[in-house]
């Protein structure tokens, strides 16, 4: 009994399966159907899609759009970008329907302009930079790529402080900012000039917060005036002043420099605000008035010949490198020397305008009337109190 039961239950068992097999099977069919509607509609909506690559032959990339055939992709579209492969995901938007003997057309390039200028708009209007390529050269400037969108650069937005002719090379990969932003009119314009700008203040910021009063740096002359030179150094234009430029005759010294001779400076000021640099040459080289200090001491007495007489003093040659001055309130006791005279006279200082000693015949007059005073009372013989008595009484015996 029980196994008649049991064969019963097996049986209906087996009736069941069937129907529910069925039912599961027409559930994913209605599925499947449902999915391959969905893309279908959606590709016809002429979005952009997501498509499954199956083939790739010589003049297309086929892809399943969910209908029996497959929709064709010009290989074209993918010549600045790896050709996929099957199996390969691709975007694309759908052109034209196709026939029975013909495929559906679709276009990756109209995708990634699309997608391109979705994204052009949300990088404008956050400001941000964007990369791109160099894709023509017309007049005026240069047609930029922008991931599949046509861009326009100006010759004056493309080079820093602007340009008057074509500097960059076709496929030249630039960085910039989107100035002009018209979706409707399907105008875009780009600046370069911009990055570059952005880049060279932050370079030139790193650069004044690491140099400092008192380095020595290397730079390259690029005007000559008459106020001295102006020097650029890594980009970034100080000057020196021409007080700076000599110890002696700095206006000499002015014309032994031109544009774009390389010269080593002195740092002596850092403008960071302003962003300038006060540069010295003649800090590099020693101060005459300190070589004069040591090889001519003070109140030291020298020997020279005149080389002229002026109103305003006696110029000296004491040897070829330096002359000495004697103002006439130094002149000794027979007055104003003559030309070619040597004379003899005492070091009283230093010019530091022209590195001239100044010397006084009058103080070298007193010096010696002071020896000779001093060597008279050496050489006198010293009288006792009787001596002195006897003359005095010898004296009033005359009176």
């Amino acid at each position: 009994m029980e196994t008649n039961e049991t064969q019963h239950i097996e049986d209906q068992d087996k009736d069941k399966k069937p129907a529910a097999q069925g039912a599961e099977e027409e559930m994913s069919m209605a599925d499947l159907l449902k999915a391959e509607a969905e893309v279908t509609e959606k590709v016809y909506s002429r979005d952009v899609v997501t498509v499954k690559v199956v083939q790739v032959n010589a003049e297309y990339v086929l892809v399943d759009i969910g209908e029996k055939k497959e929709a064709a992709i010009p290989l074209a579209d993918f010549q600045d970008e790896k050709t996929p492969v099957p199996g390969d995901e691709v975007q694309a938007v759908f052109e034209r329907k196709g026939t029975e003997g013909r495929h559906s057309i679709m276009s990756h390039r109209r995708a990634r302009e699309k997608a391109a200028w979705e994204m052009a708009r949300k990088m404008f209007e956050a400001k941000e930079r964007l990369k791109g390529k160099v894709t023509e050269i017309v007049k005026g400037g240069y047609i930029v790529d922008i991931s599949g969108m046509r861009a326009f650069m100006p010759l004056s937005l493309s080079e820093l402080g602007g340009a008057h002719k074509h500097y960059l090379p076709p496929n030249a990969k630039i960085k910039f900012y989107i100035t002009d932003f018209n979706e409707k009119d399907r105008k875009v314009v780009v600046s370069r000039r911009q990055v570059l700008e952005e880049d060279e203040k932050q370079r030139r910021g790193q650069v004044l917060a690491e140099v400092a009063p008192g380095r020595l740096v290397r730079g390259v002359v690029s005007k000559v005036t008459e106020e001295g030179l102006l020097v650029r150094f890594q980009g970034i234009e100080g000057q020196v002043k021409l007080a700076d430029l000599a110890w002696k005759n700095p206006q000499e010294a002015l014309k032994g420099y031109k544009r774009g001779q390389r010269v080593k400076c002195k740092v002596l000021a850092v403008d960071k605000e302003g962003e300038r640099l006060l540069f010295g040459l003649k800090q590099l080289m020693p101060n005459p008035v300190d070589m004069l200090k040591r090889k001519f001491a003070y109140r030291s007495l020298l020997k020279a010949k005149v080389a002229a007489v002026t109103p305003e003093g006696a110029v000296l040659r004491i040897s070829e490198l330096v002359e000495g001055f004697i103002s006439p309130e130094d002149y000794g006791a027979e007055g104003a020397p003559k030309e070619g005279q040597e004379v003899s006279g005492v070091v009283v200082g230093i010019n530091t305008e022209n590195f001239r000693l100044n010397l006084s015949i009058k103080r070298c007059e007193e010096v010696e009337d002071r020896k000779r005073m001093a060597q008279y009372l050496k050489g006198s013989p010293s009288l006792t109190l009787g001596q002195i008595l006897l003359e005095n009484s010898e004296d009033e015996g005359e009176l």
